[in-house]
């Protein structure tokens, strides 16, 4: 791969931090391909599910959570995997938490910016266009490290 470098899921496998895949079946049009495996896709989904639950622990006192443009699925989800994981015994608190979007969505605001970080941790709502925000997000953490 020519340009593995520039490639957030090459740099995330290289430096060992997960990366989850949720699925909503029937959303995407290769669900529709005769060779598409529900039960394999209902199984990893689930998989990234309990790999979300197990690292929520990480965000206790001083993690970051950022949601780019998922209105539905990702607020749900890890609302649930927080949850789960604070109902287990996991400390997941004192947190900051944002949501991209180019418009404001009421679940995103509730499930990722308000509820997770309510009484503890502060959460954020940044509209604008996902072209010019990432790179100015990521240039302010180059410029911060």
């Amino acid at each position: 791969m020519r340009y593995k470098n520039l490639s957030l899921l090459y740099n995330a496998y290289k430096y060992k931090v997960p990366v989850c895949v949720y699925v909503a079946i029937g959303t995407d049009i290769i669900h529709q391909h005769p060779s598409f495996d529900a039960s394999l896709t209902g199984e990893a989904s689930y998989r990234d599910f309990r790999t979300l639950v197990e690292n929520i622990p990480q965000l206790n006192d001083g993690g970051v959570v950022l949601n780019f443009g998922s209105t539905v699925i990702i607020p749900e989800v890890f609302l649930k995997a927080l949850n789960l994981a604070r109902n287990l015994g996991a400390k997941a608190k004192n947190f900051t938490a944002a949501n991209f979007d180019m418009i404001y969505h009421y679940r995103p605001q509730q499930n990722i910016v308000a509820r997770p970080t309510q009484d503890t941790g502060k959460g954020y709502y940044i509209i604008g266009h996902h072209e010019i925000m990432l790179p100015l997000l990521a240039q302010a953490v180059i410029e911060r490290i």
